[in-house]
């Protein structure tokens, strides 16, 4: 199971706003679930994060964030405070 964050640049829908406006978890069988951190929440299965990449990735406008133990502390803070 890995945990990650979506990172929006660019609000091109107006919906979601930029920064850290998801979290979600890539499954052992590839399966994603995606929950938005927005006024409108929600939850969303994916089959694999490919699909969601596509969906919602905006052109590149809106990146996925691994979370791990390796990543620099000032990240981690920042995505610490975000799942909070």
């Amino acid at each position: 199971m890995r945990l990650f964050v979506l990172k929006r640049d660019e609000d091109v829908s107006g919906m979601s706003g930029t920064g850290y406006v998801a979290e979600g978890v890539e499954f052992w069988d590839g399966t994603c679930a995606l929950h938005w951190r927005t006024p409108l929440r929600s939850t969303t299965i994916y089959a694999d994060v490919q699909t969601l990449e596509t969906i919602h990735s905006h052109e590149g406008r809106t990146n996925i964030v691994w979370i791990d133990e390796d990543m620099a502390p000032d990240v981690a803070e920042e995505i610490h405070r975000f799942t909070l």
